[in-house]
């Protein structure tokens, strides 16, 4: 099965490296930022549930975890343009400052609708960090307050983000090979 995943492997963009560094970046600017004050940290599943885990090991500030899930892609390579919540938070958000965790802003809807979403549920605040960020797709006027990476238009896969459900298991980021 390994030989099957380095053949759609077309070119590895951030390393398993790269990705950790960037996370402890993220966490001691997150830390400085709420300087001890609880935080609720939103992944939206599935893509990035691998980048949430990371990222709430390494904060110090006390953090609560939260799941919510919405879709776009069904299985293709390129975005519907439908956003759908498959999964919303089950508690009351109204007294936390919310992090949403991503994985990939592509056109950008489906973080807007998520963050309209929670907005009127009154969170202390609210604020997105992405691990990636493709700003050539953006068909909305989305921005995080967060952005590890920024890369090009491309379908990336690993460290949570799949292909059909496969390739979340790689530990960096890489470009898929469609052919």
């Amino acid at each position: 099965m390994l030989k099957e995943y380095e053949t759609k492997i077309k070119k590895i963009l951030i390393t398993e490296a790269e990705i950790k560094e960037k996370i402890r970046f993220a966490a001691k600017k997150i830390d400085e930022l709420y300087d001890g004050t609880p935080i609720l940290l939103v992944s939206i599943l599935k893509g990035a549930f691998v980048f949430m885990a990371d990222l709430c090991r390494a904060v110090t500030v006390p953090c609560e975890i939260g799941f919510m899930a919405a879709s776009s892609y069904y299985d293709g390579t390129i975005s519907s343009g439908n956003i759908k919540i498959t999964l919303d938070l089950s508690q009351d958000i109204s007294g936390y400052h919310v992090i949403i965790v991503e994985d990939i802003i592509d056109t950008g809807q489906t973080l807007k609708d998520i963050t309209e979403l929670l907005k009127k549920r009154s969170p202390l605040s609210l604020r997105v960090i992405t691990l990636l960020d493709k700003p050539s797709r953006r068909v909305t006027d989305f921005e995080a307050d967060m952005t590890l990476f920024t890369i090009p238009d491309k379908f990336v896969i690993g460290y949570g983000l799949d292909y059909g459900e496969h390739y979340r298991n790689l530990p960096y980021i890489a470009e898929y090979d469609a052919n």
